[in-house]
């Protein structure tokens, strides 16, 4: 297995150990669904399951799934409706209360039938490595204002995690950004919102990628609500990071990218180490 470890963070870049890029760069897949196929791959091929699913109830079933697999437990039918519909997806929950789940209250409480209660892990900080990675794409919303589908979504223990969006090699990745933007505006927030656990974006044509996490998209929430009246606000794209070595060298290429920031250990330690809260 594949470690990148990460010696430097700021605002601007993101620095691991030095790593040598590959020959085969991503201007070798012209489309975007070429590129899709290829990151999938690539996934694929450093530890990540690669699932078919493209609506909800299959998002649910495998998500019930994995935190089964994860805590060693089997839920009743009944424990599952309780526990999705009050400590997964309860209406009370936006982004706040979702994003504290995972870097905080990422134990929650599970009522069994017996009148026991029992604590549900919903992502392991202690053992990193015993969270399982999936990889899906295509995922269909049609409860949102507007039918979407969704390039590429990493799974953590059933939980969407990490969103990457894809744009063809020569569109600038703003576009792929302000995609995102509209998902958050028609769609991450329908049914029963498993999309606003977000924690981290990748937007990429390729050639050129960065990454972002979910504070920069909940500014834009209160930038649309008019509560935030700066210019210049942590929505601005200029507020994405690059991904670079230890020489401080950019790591920009998608295939480069996807061999160091998507290793399943530095993933990983970024979401439950790395990700730092501000209860905005």
């Amino acid at each position: 297995m594949s470690e990148y470890n990460i010696i430097m963070s700021s605002n601007e870049s993101t620095v691991v150990a030095e790593y040598t890029p590959e020959q085969k760069k991503s201007d070798a897949y012209q489309s975007e669904a070429a590129l899709e196929n290829e990151f999938i791959r690539l996934l694929s091929g450093q530890g990540y399951d690669y699932i078919t699913i493209h609506n909800e109830k299959q998002l649910i079933d495998n998500l019930r799934n994995q935190l089964q697999k994860l805590n060693n437990y089997t839920f009743t039918d009944s424990e599952w409706e309780r526990f999705f519909g009050e400590c997964i997806a309860s209406n009370n929950d936006g982004i706040l209360e979702k994003t504290r789940k995972i870097q905080e209250d990422y134990i929650q409480v599970l009522n069994c039938d017996d009148g026991t209660q029992k604590n549900i892990y919903l992502i392991n900080k202690k053992d990193i490595h015993n969270n399982y990675l999936q990889v899906i794409n295509q995922y269909e919303e049609s409860e949102g204002k507007h039918k979407t589908r969704y390039d590429v979504t990493v799974l953590v223990n059933g939980l969407p995690l990490v969103h990457i969006e894809l744009k063809r090699r020569g569109v600038a990745i703003r576009e792929a950004f302000n995609q995102i933007k509209r998902y958050q505006r028609d769609s991450f927030w329908a049914a029963s919102g498993l999309y606003e656990y977000i924690q981290l974006f990748v937007i990429s044509n390729g050639t050129n990628t960065k990454y972002y996490s979910n504070t920069t998209r909940n500014s834009h929430i209160k930038e649309a609500n008019g509560s935030a009246k700066s210019k210049k606000t942590s929505n601005s794209f200029e507020f994405t990071s690059y991904w670079a070595d230890g020489n401080n060298k950019v790591i920009s290429d998608l295939v480069d990218f996807t061999k160091t920031f998507f290793a399943k250990h530095t993933i990983l330690n970024i979401l439950t180490k790395y990700c730092v809260v501000t209860f905005w």
